[in-house]
C-alpha cells in the first residue's frame, strides 16, 4: 500500500537569511542578497557579483576542530539539517533511527578545499596535502556528515544532478517513503562554490552575468537578462510518512503529492528546444498526483536569468499546462537568492511550502523589461496574497536533468 508523505520540518541557509524565518521574511520583503564578491580578489575577473551568505561564522555552529575538518558545503548542510530536525520535533531517543534516512546532494562538493590543497601540492609537494583532503571534498560527505551528526541510520545517499540536485533529492525521498522503505528522510541540497575556479569556470562557459548593478544582475524572465549570478547555501526538509507524523502529533506544513523526473538527452548545458524535457517532468508530477493543470496556482520556476533557460522554461510550462498556463502564477526567487546550484531546488521547495502556509505568492524581483518570449504571469516585483492549494517547483540541471515536485496544502483529511 502506498504511503502519503508530508513535510514536518525545514531548515535553510541562504544569501537573504541564515534560517527559514529570515529567508522567508526576505522573500516577502523583496530583499536581494546579491552583492560584490568578498571571498576573494575579483580584480582579474569579469564577474564581480554573487549571492554570499551574510554573517555566517562556522564557529557559531561548530567547535574549531570540526569547522576546520568540514568544507563549507558540508557545514551548510549540517546547519540546515539541524534546524529542520529541531523544527520537526523528532526525538532521537524515541525514534527508530534505522528508519530515518538522508538524501542530500551537492553539485560540486568541496571545491574550496580542492583549490587550497591543489595549490599546496603544486607549491610544496605531496606531503603537504591535507589528510582530510578526500573526506572534505567528496560530494557524498554532506549526506554522510548529516547522518553522523543527527544519528540517522537508514538509507544515506547523495543525488548529484547539478542544479536539479535539491529537487531530485526531495523527489527521491518522497518515493522512498511512499513505497515504505523509510519513515523519515532528511532531504535537500547544499553548495559552496563561490570560489575563484568556481566563478572562473562558469564565467568562461558564458553562463554568468557580468552586470555590476546588483538590482539588474539576476533578473529572471526580463528581456535584459544576461546570465545567472552564483549563490550558495543549503536547504533541508524533513519528509515523513503521514501516519507516523500524526501518531507523534507533528506539525504538518504541507504534503508532497507528485514528482516528475526526465532527461533531455540533448546537450551538456543547453535545455532541449521548446523545453520538452522540463514539460515532461511537470506532466509526470501532475499525473502521479492526479492533478489537473488548472488546479495549480503557483509555479516556482527554475528561472535562472539566462536567455535559454527562461525562454525554454516558459515554453515548457505552456506545453505542460496548456491553456492553464495563461492563469498560473510563475515566479523565480533567484532574484533574491541568486542561483544556489544544488541547494536551489531545496530552498525553493521551502519557498513553496511557506507560500502555501501564508497564502502569499513570491514575486520575481528587479523585473523591468517584458520579454515576449517569457509571456507568462511572472508576478513582477510585488507578491500577491492568494490562497494556494497546489504549487509546483521546477529545477533543471546541466546535462539535461529535469525535476519537478508538486506540493499540496495539507487539509487534514
Amino acid at each position: 500500500m502506498e504511503k502519503r508523505v508530508v513535510i514536518t520540518g525545514m531548515g535553510a541557509l541562504t544569501p537573504i537569511g541564515n534560517n527559514v524565518e529570515e529567508f522567508w521574511k526576505g522573500i516577502k520583503e523583496g530583499k536581494c542578497g546579491i552583492d560584490e564578491i568578498t571571498y576573494f580578489d575579483t580584480s582579474k575577473f569579469k564577474v564581480k557579483l554573487a549571492g554570499e551568505l551574510k554573517q555566517y561564522n562556522p564557529e557559531d555552529y561548530f567547535d574549531r576542530r570540526d569547522a576546520k575538518r568540514n568544507d563549507r558545503f558540508s557545514q551548510y548542510a549540517i546547519v540546515a539539517a539541524r534546524e529542520a530536525w529541531k523544527d520537526s520535533k523528532l526525538d532521537k531517543e524515541t525514534e527508530n533511527m534505522e528508519r530515518v534516512g538522508v538524501i542530500i546532494g551537492s553539485g560540486i562538493g568541496g571545491i574550496a578545499t580542492l583549490e587550497k590543497d591543489n595549490q599546496s601540492y603544486f607549491e610544496k609537494g605531496p606531503d603537504r596535502v591535507s589528510p582530510m583532503y578526500i573526506p572534505m571534498t567528496v560530494v557524498n560527505m554532506a549526506a554522510g556528515n548529516v547522518a553522523i551528526d543527527l544519528g540517522a541510520k537508514g538509507e544515506s545517499i547523495c543525488v548529484v544532478t547539478a542544479c536539479g540536485t535539491g529537487t531530485h533529492s526531495i523527489g527521491e525521498a518522497f518515493r522512498n517513503i511512499k513505497h515504505g522503505y523509510s519513515d523519515v528522510i532528511i532531504a535537500g541540497g547544499t553548495e559552496a562554490s563561490i570560489t575563484p575556479t568556481g566563478i572562473a569556470g562558469f564565467m568562461n562557459l558564458k553562463a554568468l552575468s557580468q552586470a555590476t548593478d546588483k538590482t539588474r544582475a539576476s533578473i529572471p524572465f526580463d528581456k535584459e537578462r544576461s546570465g545567472f549570478i552564483m549563490g550558495e547555501g543549503a536547504g533541508v526538509l524533513i519528509l515523513e510518512e503521514l501516519e507516523h507524523a500524526k501518531q507523534r502529533g507533528a506539525k504538518i506544513y504541507a504534503e508532497i503529492v507528485g514528482y516528475g523526473a526526465s532527461s533531455d538527452a540533448y546537450h551538456i548545458t543547453s535545455p532541449a528546444p521548446g523545453g520538452e524535457g522540463g514539460a515532461r517532468a511537470m506532466k509526470l508530477a501532475m499525473q502521479e498526483a492526479n492533478v489537473k493543470p488548472e488546479e495549480i496556482t503557483y509555479i516556482n520556476a527554475h528561472g535562472t536569468s539566462t536567455h535559454l533557460n527562461d525562454s525554454c522554461e516558459t515554453s515548457a510550462i505552456k506545453m505542460a499546462l496548456g491553456d492553464a498556463s495563461k492563469k498560473v502564477m510563475v515566479s523565480s526567487t533567484k532574484g533574491n537568492t541568486a542561483h544556489c546550484l544544488a541547494a536551489a531546488g531545496a530552498v525553493e521547495a521551502i519557498a513553496c511550502v511557506k507560500a502555501i502556509e501564508d497564502s502569499f505568492v513570491p514575486p520575481t524581483i528587479n523585473y523591468k523589461v517584458k520579454d515576449e518570449e517569457c509571456d507568462l504571469d511572472v508576478v513582477p516585483n510585488v507578491g500577491r496574497n492568494v490562497e494556494i492549494k497546489y504549487a509546483l517547483s521546477n529545477s533543471l540541471g546541466f546535462g539535461g536533468h529535469n525535476s519537478s515536485i508538486l506540493i499540496k496544502k495539507y487539509e487534514g483529511e
